[in-house]
């Protein structure tokens, strides 16, 4: 009996390792395939930033005489530089790098947290992992096959952005060697700095009880090392500053790239993703699948959730909370470059245009703070798509039963939730303005009706949500993609001057630019009733449909 179990024993002992990791494979196709849409739109949608900022840098600062003014000015400019970082080279590619390294990063490490924590804590908290876990599947097989499937999407964003940065820098007769060496270290940086995050939602759906709340922890790490690279280059021309070191963000712009790469960084980076990985894998094999490391905690003993309005505050508030508090940032931000926009325009006419498409033709400041309303109003949209969509995860994750069982209408529950979501959006378009206001010093009232004014348009987006969770549920995602075209249209499309029609497809487009401009009502009063119709066609669609199972 001895000898058997020892024989039996050692291969199980050998086989210990690859156990946990059985089914990966399986685990990772899946993966790919669900989301065979959502990553090519993503890389093609941040490989195509890159493009459209290299191709206006191209035709915006033509002579190496306009290319040392814009570094001269952000060198002496803090403002611009919490925003942008500092700039190292006064190349084409330097520029490109300069503008887009930042924001680069900060898109991939978005979506790698949506893919990592969709195939594993979303998984979970549907209960399509406790049937999937049933068959031959080991317990880090899930996480290691979100965290491949990240890495597929960064390791295509990597190609793109470097194939897209070399062929600018080949059209713009930068050297071949040094063309190449640059792209890759823009791609690298790029994609390393989504795998790092990738690991921290893979810690984050560990340690948290749900999907949203893994989101809203990864998200909020994410703003807090741009908030520290912005700090760190307001503080230091150089990139040399400890906060900015304290970021990943800041690692990226370190690089270097097209200015004498430094490789080592890189390395940086390479180790922070092992040790995340580590960790991640760590917890995940001493826990049980739908469990967490912060568990639910109990409510009072006399709960005050007597309405559906009530629990959808509750289940909301840290997310309304978490996007006032990074609009008021962000306006506090954007309200200090708002001095420093007249120096960063200087006499480039075309620069000077590309503001006046953003934010209209009357005076530089009025147009810069245009600009700025119209970019958060357009951020906001994304906030109401994420509010809205929440009610199709307390359907499809069946806590939405409980409250129609009782004597709850789908119509006032929903009612509760889309209250939240243009109510708040309403909120955080206010702290937006305020910190405008308290950033930039002056104009109170028309920097709020500016921030205000937006809003149309984003119920407009949010409305849009609504019709397709109403009527089309299985596809309401597709919304993410109309917020994500307002935002890309409203960012890319000035930059590169698209015809008139495609901007039309943006309802951003057809408000007053204010402040500045003077208020005409028919375009807002008109976006408000396409958005109560949108609403109120979606809320029809829900009350005549099956519940989602």
């Amino acid at each position: 009996m001895t000898a058997t179990a020892t024989t039996v024993a050692a291969p199980a002992s050998r086989a210990g390792g690859s156990r946990h990791l059985a089914g990966t494979g399986p685990l990772l196709r899946l993966a790919l395939r669900r989301d065979r849409v959502m990553m090519p739109v993503w890389v093609l949608v941040i490989g195509a930033s890159y493009m459209s900022v290299a191709q206006s840098f191209a035709a915006l600062y033509d002579t190496a005489a306009k290319r040392a003014d814009v570094v001269q000015t952000t060198a002496s400019n803090s403002s611009l530089r919490a925003l942008y970082g500092p700039v190292f080279s006064d190349s084409l590619g330097g520029l490109a790098t300069w503008r887009m390294i930042g924001f680069g990063g900060a898109f991939a490490a978005v979506m790698s947290l949506i893919i990592v924590i969709r195939h594993t804590r979303e998984e979970e908290e549907t209960g399509r992992q406790e049937m999937l876990s049933s068959a031959m599947v080991g317990r880090r097989a899930p996480l290691t096959g979100a965290l491949l499937a990240a890495l597929t999407a960064n390791g295509a964003l990597a190609v793109l952005v470097t194939v897209v940065m070399a062929a600018y820098a080949r059209g713009e007769g930068e050297s071949g060697d040094g063309q190449f060496a640059g792209s890759l270290a823009v791609g690298l940086a790029t994609a390393g700095v989504g795998m790092l995050f990738a690991c921290t939602a893979a810690i984050a759906a560990q340690i948290t009880e749900n999907a949203r709340l893994a989101k809203g922890l990864t998200a909020a790490v994410i703003g807090a090392a741009f908030v520290l690279k912005a700090a760190g280059d307001a503080a230091s021309a150089d990139g040399s500053s400890v906060l900015t070191w304290l970021s990943p963000l800041g690692w990226a712009e370190n690089v270097r790239a097209f200015a004498g790469e430094r490789w080592w960084v890189l390395l940086i980076l390479l180790a922070a993703i092992g040790v995340q990985a580590v960790i991640a894998y760590t917890l995940a094999g001493r826990r049980d699948i739908g469990m967490s490391f912060l568990p639910a905690r109990p409510g009072p003993a006399h709960g005050r959730l007597g309405t559906a309005g009530a629990l959808a505050w509750r289940l909301q508030r840290g997310s309304v909370l978490g996007w006032g508090s990074g609009f008021l940032v962000a306006g506090l931000i954007f309200g200090g470059l708002t001095e420093g926009a007249a120096d960063l325009v200087g006499d480039n006419e075309q620069t000077r245009e590309i503001f006046e498409r953003m934010g209209g033709q009357q005076g530089l400041t009025d147009s810069f703070l245009a600009a700025m309303t119209g970019m958060l109003g357009m951020i906001a949209a994304l906030y109401v798509v994420a509010s809205v969509l929440r009610l199709y995860g307390e359907e499809t994750g069946q806590r939405a039963e409980p409250v129609l069982a009782g004597a709850v209408g789908r119509l006032r529950w929903a009612a509760g939730h889309l209250l939240i979501a243009f109510g708040g959006a309403a909120l955080i378009m206010l702290l937006g303005g305020l910190g405008l206001y308290l950033g930039y010093g002056h104009r109170l009232p028309g920097i709020l009706g500016a921030s205000l004014v937006q809003l149309p348009a984003i119920w407009v987006v949010g409305g849009l949500a609504v019709l397709l969770y109403g009527l089309f549920p299985r596809a309401a995602a597709a919304a993410w993609a109309v917020a994500g075209l307002t935002l890309a249209l409203g960012w890319i499309g000035p930059a590169v001057n698209l015809p008139q029609p495609a901007m039309n497809l943006s309802p951003f487009t057809h408000l007053p630019k204010l402040p500045g401009a003077d208020m005409t009502w028919p375009p807002a009063l008109i976006l408000t009733a396409v958005a109560t119709a949108l609403v109120a066609a979606g809320l029809t669609g829900l009350r005549r449909r099956d519940m989602l199972t």
